[in-house]
């Protein structure tokens, strides 16, 4: 059986599944974390651009924007799965380098909106999406990283097998909405090595072709068996040509959905550890930021690729600085979306504190990566007394996750001040117990 296969019958079979209560309750968490990062997203560029730039499709459809413009299915998939991504505040399968939420979520909203699903059958699209996209991911592994943006490339997976759920398509169609969705996945690094708008439209783009590709083998559009695992296949043309089947053992036995990490912080993953170091040593020594004589953040190499720009100019740059987001923690005592605003991007004394902070590969917490996301963070005082303390991981990580309580403040932080209070409180309502719910209105 050729792997597409597998998923597609696993995929197939688990639309009609009873699922454990608490994997349920994983998913509802993701789709809460999702609707925060969407809510945040929605008025940051390329959001509103994108939106202009799709009007054709607007203002019909069964599917909805953020906010509740009317959209064609695949127009809502691209729009919401863009702006989900745009704040940098959404979910992580850390194994697979992965933001499962923004292609996944965005992709099965709006296709459950346009099929009138219910709750309890989007959430199971959710976690098939995921449970596929996640295993996918983690056989493509670090070797597709080095140039692939894995949220564009596999969030197209997560989006077909999501829409494929909730289309109903049987395992041979299933499967092919995956071969096909295989053929459009893209998205490179280089895209956001310096200013640019291209990274949330990985994530959009994703999450349209996933749509597409379930919609398109709904109608007997066929793709390549053994496009996964062939000699000119996604694996080789991808990674180092992996071996597909351990990640495949556990498939419907063991749930990636209920290992998600959710973030703490409005930025780059890659700089939670280093974050997360720094402000546990200020906590536990008390110093100031100006009482920093030098700071050194030694972490795994590609948080130094993605995240160690040392001189950033935009918004968009500084969510992929390292010593920027370091420096700001330290004086601001955390690192929310304002941290990213002209007056703080401009601040004179974290300009200064950065300039203090260098920047080294940990050749150990580097062979960790991707499962254990560590930093080593030293810092030395104007005194001359030196602290150190070694990050195992992230708060927001499975083995340090973000409980309901967080994830409800994060909604309430992102989406409070566009919702306000009474609408915000008729959604959360609505999230919290999307399993019981008849039908998506008022998402």
């Amino acid at each position: 059986m050729y792997v597409s296969e597998t998923l597609g019958q696993f995929g197939a079979r688990f639309q009609q599944a009873p699922v454990e209560a608490s994997v349920l309750h994983h998913a509802r968490r993701a789709v809460v974390d999702w609707y925060a990062a969407l809510i945040a997203g929605y008025g940051m560029d390329p959001t509103p651009r994108l939106e202009r730039a799709m009007a054709e499709d607007l203002d019909r459809g069964g599917a909805r924007l953020a906010l509740g413009r009317r959209a064609t299915a695949r127009a809502a998939a691209l729009i919401n799965g863009t702006a989900s991504h745009a704040a940098e505040v959404d979910d992580i399968f850390k194994h697979a380098i992965y933001h499962p939420g923004a292609p996944t979520i965005s992709a099965a909203l709006a296709v459950a909106q346009q099929q009138r699903a219910s709750g309890l059958q989007l959430l199971q699209a959710v976690i098939a999406g995921y449970e596929i996209s996640t295993r996918i991911g983690q056989v493509l592994g670090r070797a597709h990283y080095r140039y692939w943006h894995n949220t564009g490339t596999v969030g197209s997976f997560g989006a077909a097998a999501a829409a494929a759920c909730l289309l109903g398509l049987d395992a041979q169609r299933f499967t092919h909405a995956l071969c096909t969705a295989a053929t459009f996945a893209a998205g490179l690094q280089q895209a956001f090595q310096m200013d640019s708008m291209s990274k949330p439209l990985h994530a959009g783009r994703a999450a349209e072709a996933g749509v597409a590709a379930a919609l398109m083998a709904d109608q007997g559009v066929t793709g390549s068996l053994d496009v996964f695992e062939g000699a000119m296949g996604l694996g080789t043309a991808m990674s180092d040509a992996p071996d597909w089947q351990p990640v495949l053992a556990d498939l419907g036995q063991v749930f990636n959905t209920a290992a998600m990490t959710f973030k703490n912080h409005a930025c780059c993953g890659h700089t939670f550890a280093p974050i997360d170091g720094a402000l546990h040593l200020q906590q536990v020594h008390g110093f100031a930021a100006d009482d920093i004589a030098q700071l050194q953040v030694a972490t795994y190499g590609p948080a130094l690729t993605v995240a160690g720009n040392r001189a950033p100019r935009t918004a968009a740059e500084a969510r992929f600085s390292i010593p920027y987001v370091v420096a700001h923690a330290l004086r601001r005592g955390s690192v929310r979306l304002a941290a990213f605003d002209e007056a703080h991007l401009g601040d004179a004394q974290t300009r200064a504190l950065m300039q203090r902070i260098t920047l080294e590969r940990h050749p150990e917490l580097d062979h960790q990566f991707p499962a254990q996301r560590a930093a080593q963070v030293r810092i030395t005082l104007r005194d001359g007394s030196v602290h150190s303390w070694l990050q195992p991981t992230r708060k927001g990580d499975p083995d340090m996750p973000l409980s309901d309580a967080d994830l409800q403040a994060k909604l309430a932080e992102l989406a409070g001040p566009v919702l306000g209070a009474d609408r915000l409180r008729q959604v959360t309502e609505r999230l919290w117990t999307l399993d019981q719910a008849a039908d998506l209105d008022g998402l």
